[in-house]
């Protein structure tokens, strides 16, 4: 009898375990959905076509879209590959482009679920997994503009390395979705 009430609390801490694993996993994309709605963020990933601009994400000045692009204005046209010395001037990081028309990859808008459902799908992600997204967030130059976007902007107030290691606390977890 006495064997039963061991493998019993066993059974419970290890459920109890994976629940807690599961909270944790939750928590940490809560934190991730913060940062990437951030302005920084979120406007190189608008639910449109127009990039927005500022704190408060209103669309690109100059008409700018999509479009820009395809008719032979690039976003480097203004943006070079650092920031200018004085605050107004276009920010600047090597490569400075608009996710692809294709996989958006939409911050914008996005509840929790539905960032964390998009993140979790390489047809959405430009055929990134999970892996390979926590590389271009802890690596790539642009990603990295974020927490030092020159004068007058407000870098991401996370630490890239908070980020990422909600990124992988999440992804230990198995990825799983807030509510």
């Amino acid at each position: 009898m006495r064997w039963l009430v061991l493998l019993a609390l066993a059974g419970c801490s290890t459920a109890r375990a994976d629940d807690d694993k599961l909270a944790a996993g939750k928590a940490a994309f809560v934190k991730v959905h913060e940062v990437l709605l951030h302005p920084r963020c979120r406007n190189c990933h608008p639910a449109g076509d127009a990039p927005l601009q500022y704190a408060d994400g209103r669309p690109h000045g100059q008409n700018i879209t999509r479009r820009s692009e395809r008719n032979g204005l690039t976003c480097a046209t203004c943006h070079r590959s650092k920031n200018g010395l004085r605050p107004g001037q276009p920010p600047g990081a090597p490569n400075w482009h608009l996710p692809p028309e294709q996989t958006p990859m939409i911050f914008e808008g996005r509840t929790p679920k539905q960032l964390c459902e998009q993140l979790k799908d390489p047809k959405q992600t430009n055929g990134k997994d999970l892996t390979g997204l926590v590389e271009h967030v802890a690596k790539d130059p642009l990603v990295s503009w974020g927490w030092a976007p020159g004068p007058g902007r407000a870098p991401v107030p996370v630490p890239r390395d908070q980020v990422v290691a909600a990124m992988n606390t999440w992804i230990a977890a198995g990825a799983p979705c807030p509510d």
